[in-house]
């Protein structure tokens, strides 16, 4: 991935399809090195992450991520989850943010040199597109490594880089939860990201 220490750079992660994407190639992300890898290589302005959450739950099992994020350098950004029961009766959640992306993306684009954005959603082509034109450079962080791609053809034509998550997971990765040994799923330090797995409810 190409960096560089002067560029003001922001992260745009879209929680859901980024959880998918990791979960597609067989990891989760640690989201205490990813902030310090591009804070370490980028002028890093702001990290941004996206997700819906279920109002009505007395208990929302994303809520560690999400506090945990918003201790550990990140902005997080929610909105109610919707949801509906399909054709065949089964009960589905709904949680795009897709236009909250957008937004935050047309807004701070003026005030950035560099931005990333973790989806690989085709509808952001031509977000990536707008963004070009006020001179912004866009690198686009999905994964071609699983059938289907998690990444649509279009966004990452238009993207000016590609990188696949799956040549990020020395730096970004670590063993899924559910492959640890007992006794280590619980976490309460914040120093330490929580596991992941209930970003699987939510529509990419």
């Amino acid at each position: 991935m190409r960096l560089y220490k002067d560029e003001r750079t922001a992260l745009f992660i879209d929680g859901s399809n980024l959880y998918a994407t990791a979960k597609a190639l067989g990891f989760d992300i640690d989201y205490k090195s990813l902030l310090n890898h591009f804070e370490s290589n980028t002028r890093l302005m702001r990290a941004i992450y996206y997700t819906a959450l279920m109002d009505d739950a007395e208990y929302s099992p994303i809520r560690p991520l999400i506090d945990w994020l918003d201790y550990n350098g990140f902005m997080v950004v929610t909105k109610p989850a919707k949801e509906f029961t399909d054709a065949q009766g089964r009960r589905k959640i709904k949680g795009n943010m897709d236009i909250e992306i957008a937004v935050d993306v047309m807004e701070l684009a003026p005030s950035l040199d560099h931005i990333v954005l973790f989806s690989g959603d085709g509808d952001f082509r031509s977000l990536v597109q707008a963004v070009q034109g006020k001179g912004c450079r866009v690198t686009v962080i999905s994964t071609m490594a699983v059938r289907p791609p998690m990444v649509a053809d279009e966004l990452r034509r238009q993207a000016d880089q590609f990188v696949d998550l799956n040549s990020l997971k020395d730096l970004v990765g670590r063993t899924p939860s559910g492959n640890r040994e007992a006794g280590s799923g619980g976490n309460n330090n914040r120093n330490e990201t929580p596991d992941q797995s209930f970003e699987e409810f939510a529509d990419i």
